[in-house]
Order: structure tokens, then C-alpha cells, then sequence
């Protein structure tokens, strides 16, 4: 039922209208639908909507082999396919003692690294566009297209990419791949300051941003925040120093955290700011990493019929949107018995119906972006 209010002075009456943003809409970032309860334009109530991609991927994974599981794996997240399949293959090598040969260890982080720069360019160009900036999108491809030509290189797919296998990488990095990737750098790191100038300065960006949805440090520890999401409200919490995993121990980077130097700490400035600032780190462990990439095999050798012990195990990496973790049971058979994977877009749902209480419907938009949800990642 619509609400009525009345004002007992002028006996005016306005009515709280109930719209659906989505599942079509472009600025919803995939297939999702929100029901918004509005007065006017101000939002009172905004409650997602998702299963409209689900395609049963957890289910699949009790039906198909270990080895046969990983291209699945892709699809929890076409954005950043990599690091799914990373996560799962380091969950099979646990229940099994499979050991990784220390190549294939950095060749996975260069290759996650990347991964995490494709991810974050599509994340902070369509949010100018969501709001109406629509040249730094273009700019933002562009890198991204040169990107996808280097995964083209070393594992021959550009989106989904079935690299990581058990016990390594499916192809080593050639060598004129590594100066290919060192020549993209430094080409890359000018560019995000470019970027910079171009949308992250710009005084209508920042009027947009500024003070919009903040999450206090409190709210993004009760609403399991991850990611940025979370760092952006203040906490460096990073999988990849916190819960330290492949190589990443031996390299330098920084966590960036939100600061509110624009705005107000953990809003939707901070979170974009974590990213375009995750950009610059990510440039800082490839580069690490191809001085370091050591000679060896690229896989260990693993037997066709992949059948680890009995037992199971949590894995967890640090994803382009936070935390995403990889649940596994294993009865010691050729299949898994259960695959249940946990993803940071789905618990940034959560909050956003709290988040919209009181702003404008057009910040509904740059609310749903400084999230940087991802349909996939949801419904699973």
C-alpha cells in the first residue's frame, strides 16, 4: 500500500511511489533490479532484487571433475575470472598437498595483477559514466583492450580465462611477453595520472561524490564489507598482507585506505580513491615480480584423475572486490562433493538499502557504482 502524508496547513498530499531500477537499466552493473520507494526524488526505502543470472555454478561443481571445475570458475565473476580460478586451485592443492612450483606462484601474480588493473578500469570508468562523464570510459578501455592483448598472450583467452590449473599455470610467460608487460607499465602509470586529471579532479566528479553514502568503520565491519569497500571507510584490511598467500610475503606494496580528504571519510569519493590508488599498486607487484620471475617449470605434475583426501578447507584471496573465498568439500572422489564460493559483491548488497534512506535518486546511481557490484558475483 502507498503511504499518504498530509500537511494539516495547506492540505497538500504526496504519495510514496514505488519504481523499479533495473534489471535492464545500465547503471545497475548487470542483470540486477532494485525496488525504490521514493518521495519525490528522495529515496525512503531501495531493496535489491538479484537471481536473475543465476546459473548454478556451485551445483555444477559436484558434477564435473577438479580439473574440469576451473573454467566454471571464470564465471563467478567475468571481470576478474582469474582470481576464481586462483582461489579454487589453491583449495584442491590444500586438500590434496599439492605443491606449486615457485614459477608458476609468480607467474599467478602477474597474471592475477593484471587481472586487478582490467577489473579496476572497468569499475572506474563506467561510474563517470554512470553519471554522466562518458570520455573517461573510452580512455579506460583503451588500457584495458591493451591488457586483454597481453592475457591473449599468455593464456590465450582475453575474459575468461582458465590459466590457473591445479599445481601451477596452464602456459609459462614467454620472455618477449614479460618485456611486452614491463613496456605496458610504463606506458600504464602516466596514464593514471592522465586519468586523473581528466575525471578524479574534476569539480562536478567530486561535487557528485563527495559525501554521498558514507560507510562509518562500524557499518563496514557489521555488513562484512571487504575490498575496497571496506578499506574505504578506514580499515587496511588486505587479504594479501593479512592472511598472506602465494608470494605476495616477498613483495612491497601498500594498502591504500579512505582518507575523506575530499569529502567524508569511507564515502563514495574514498572508494573510488582506493581503487584508482589499488591501479598504482597493483603496477608496483608486476613489476616486482617479473624482476624476480625464477627459471623452472611453470606446473607440477598432477595426475589426470585429480583425486585429493577426503576432507575440507577454506581458502580466500584477495580479489578486485574484496575477499573472495572458496568453500570446498572433498569424499575423495574424482568430483568435488561441495563447492559453496563467497564474493564480496554479494555481501555489498547488504547495505545499500541502509545506505539509500534519505539520498537523492540520482545517488542511488553513484551509490550502486562507488560499490562496484558485479551481477555474477551476486547470483552465482
Amino acid at each position: 500500500m502507498n503511504e499518504t502524508a498530509q500537511d494539516q496547513d495547506t492540505g497538500f498530499h504526496t504519495e510514496d511511489m514505488t519504481i523499479s531500477v533495473g534489471p535492464q537499466h545500465p547503471s545497475t552493473h548487470g542483470v540486477l533490479r532494485f525496488v525504490v520507494k521514493t518521495d519525490g526524488e528522495v529515496i525512503s526505502e531501495a531493496i535489491p532484487d538479484v537471481g536473475y543470472l543465476h546459473r548454478s555454478i556451485e551445483k555444477i561443481g559436484e558434477k564435473v571433475t577438479w580439473h574440469g571445475y576451473v573454467p566454471y570458475t571464470d564465471r563467478a565473476d567475468y571481470l576478474a575470472a582469474m582470481f576464481a580460478n586462483q582461489v579454487f586451485c589453491m583449495a584442491a592443492e590444500k586438500l590434496a598437498g599439492t605443491p606449486v612450483t615457485r614459477r608458476g606462484e609468480f607467474c599467478r601474480v602477474i597474471a592475477c595483477e593484471l587481472n586487478r588493473l582490467a577489473s579496476h578500469l572497468i569499475s572506474v570508468g563506467t561510474f563517470g559514466q554512470d553519471i554522466g562523464a562518458m570520455t573517461p570510459f573510452v580512455h579506460a578501455l583503451r588500457e584495458r583492450e591493451t591488457i586483454n592483448n597481453l592475457m591473449e598472450e599468455i593464456c590465450g583467452a582475453r575474459l575468461t580465462y582458465n590459466y590457473i590449473r591445479i599445481g601451477g599455470v596452464g602456459y609459462d610467460i614467454l620472455p618477449e611477453t614479460c618485456t611486452r608487460i614491463s613496456e605496458f607499465l610504463d606506458h600504464f602509470e602516466p596514464i593514471v595520472d592522465e586519468f586523473n586529471r581528466l575525471l578524479t579532479g574534476n569539480k562536478i566528479f567530486i561535487e557528485r561524490l563527495a559525501g554521498i553514502a558514507v560507510v562509518s568503520k562500524e557499518d563496514a565491519l557489521q555488513y562484512n564489507l571487504v575490498g575496497p569497500n571496506l578499506r574505504g571507510a578506514g580499515i587496511k584490511w588486505d587479504i594479501r598482507r593479512d592472511i598472506p598467500y602465494s608470494v605476495y610475503p616477498e613483495l612491497e606494496f601498500e594498502i591504500p585506505v579512505g582518507t575523506g580528504h575530499i569529502g567524508a571519510l569511507g564515502d563514495s569519493f574514498d572508494r573510488y580513491w582506493v581503487r584508482i590508488r589499488e591501479l598504482q599498486e597493483s603496477c608496483k607487484i608486476v613489476r616486482q615480480c617479473l624482476k624476480m620471475l625464477p627459471k623452472g617449470p611453470a606446473i607440477s605434475k598432477v595426475a589426470r584423475k585429480f583425486k585429493p583426501a577426503a576432507g575440507e578447507c577454506y581458502v580466500r584471496v584477495e580479489a578486485p572486490r574484496g575477499d573472495m573465498g572458496f568453500y570446498v568439500i572433498s569424499d575423495g572422489s574424482e568430483y568435488p562433493y561441495r563447492v559453496r564460493i563467497r564474493t564480496g559483491s554479494y555481501t555489498a548488497m547488504s547495505i545499500i538499502d541502509k545506505l539509500s534512506k534519505g539520498i537523492m535518486l540520482a545517488d542511488l546511481i553513484v551509490l550502486i557504482g562507488s560499490l562496484d557490484v558485479d551481477a555474477p558475483e551476486i547470483d552465482r
